[in-house]
């Protein structure tokens, strides 16, 4: 029986979730319980809720979780373009950043797809 570890999507928001990790390390103290928190956060989930949901019984369960995954996808989205207005780290970080979280939205939504 295969697991969330065979899924593609799966591998790349633990990628996503590392990058993360490494880009937030740059960002200043003070925001370390603010914007630093929340993208950590919001990465963990994508991953997280993707696994969650393929241990669920049936398509319709597992589909749930990737909803919510995209969300928090979203999530990271908007709050890497906020680090983008406020000038919080370098402008091709958070380009790569910002295709890597493209990459998962599309890696989910034809999983999505895939599943209905």
């Amino acid at each position: 029986m295969k697991t969330h570890r065979d899924l593609e999507v799966w591998r790349a928001s633990i990628d996503l979730a590392r990058s993360v990790y490494d880009l937030t390390r740059q960002y200043p103290k003070e925001e370390l319980f603010g914007l630093v928190s929340q993208m950590r956060r919001a990465s963990v989930s994508i991953a997280s809720n993707i696994a969650e949901g393929a241990a669920r019984n049936g398509n319709k369960e597992f589909m749930q979780f990737l909803y919510i995954a995209l969300g928090s996808a979203s999530e990271l989205d908007t709050q890497v373009e906020i680090s983008r207005v406020i000038r919080i780290c370098e402008e091709d970080h958070l380009q790569t950043l910002q295709k890597d979280i493209t990459r998962v939205r599309m890696l989910i939504s034809g999983l999505i797809r895939s599943l209905k």
